[in-house]
């Protein structure tokens, strides 16, 4: 029976002063990289969104290191004290709860003015969630819009797809399990049927990744309230018109689910067409079926 491999050392080479923004696992432990365990190490202060969260992967490394909490709430408080600490030579580590800081997490501010009072920032560079779900979705990669989490009520959501609705672009999402089915409908009901990827606890052991047009994961039972974390990828809208086949042909579908008002509407975001005549041929070919 073959036996493990031992980590390699970390280094004891002093770490330059500085504030680190370090990349963490997203949620498996062993995705975390040597360099981000050698500045874990070495740094005089680690910044952590919730520090028993961070504590639990310094203990799984056998680091200790002197911890203190940077959300939302303690930044305004803790920052002065960080930026003194720059000042004077030190060297601090900021991380989040998973994934790589600053991507829809507290600490762009301090970046700011970390640079701004002269203080070096070092990326170490690692796991993300954003990363994990474009790597398997199947979607274009060329051009991509990161748009965090949508608002948390339907009429909001909906005005916040809307305004990114006519990007040429790969939409990323990041949404909770309570709202995901709800979230979803609201994407079908602007995006219309484009095709989608939900992304749910990746790198975990429930690791999941759906696929499917809007529509039909809006009504998926295993995506109206999971747990976990999610990343929903949106495909890019159309580049060039339909034709008169494909329109007819989206209708027909949309007819089996939707009223020819609101199949009109869905086809319309879907395609780039004109909603008033795709209405005048849903009725028509509503009318043909009699």
């Amino acid at each position: 029976m073959a036996h493990p491999v031992p980590p390699p050392p970390l280094s004891d080479a002093p770490l330059a002063p500085g504030l680190y923004i370090v990349a963490t696992p997203i949620g498996n432990l062993r995705d975390i990289t040597l360099r981000a365990l050698d500045v874990l190490k070495g740094a005089d202060l680690i910044l952590a969104e919730d520090t028993r969260v961070s504590g639990k992967l310094l203990a799984a490394y056998g680091i200790s290191g002197k911890l203190e909490r940077y959300d939302e709430h303690a930044a305004e408080r803790v920052r002065p004290k960080v930026l003194a600490a720059l000042a004077q030579g030190g060297r601090v580590a900021l991380v989040s709860d998973a994934g790589t800081p600053l991507i829809s997490d507290p600490g762009y501010r301090l970046v700011r003015e970390a640079v701004e009072a002269g203080a070096q920032v070092f990326p170490i560079p690692g796991a993300s969630a954003l990363l994990a779900g474009l790597s398997v979705a199947g979607l274009p990669t060329d051009r991509v819009l990161f748009a965090g989490f949508p608002p948390p009520k339907s009429a909001g959501r909906r005005s916040f797809f809307e305004e990114v609705a006519g990007v040429r672009a790969t939409l990323v999402f990041f949404e909770g399990g309570s709202r995901l089915a709800a979230s979803l409908a609201d994407m079908a009901a602007v995006f219309g049927a484009r095709e989608a990827v939900v992304a749910r606890e990746l790198t975990k052991l429930y690791e999941t990744v759906i696929r499917g047009p809007l529509p039909d994961l809006a009504a998926d039972p295993a995506l109206q309230a999971p747990k976990g974390e999610i990343v929903v990828l949106v495909a890019p809208g159309r580049e060039t018109a339909a034709t008169a086949d494909e329109a007819d042909s989206a209708l027909a579908e949309a007819l089996t689910r939707l009223r020819p008002a609101d199949a009109a509407a869905e086809v319309a975001k879907a395609l780039g067409l004109s909603r008033r005549d795709l209405y005048r041929r849903a009725m028509a070919l509503k009318e043909a079926e009699r």
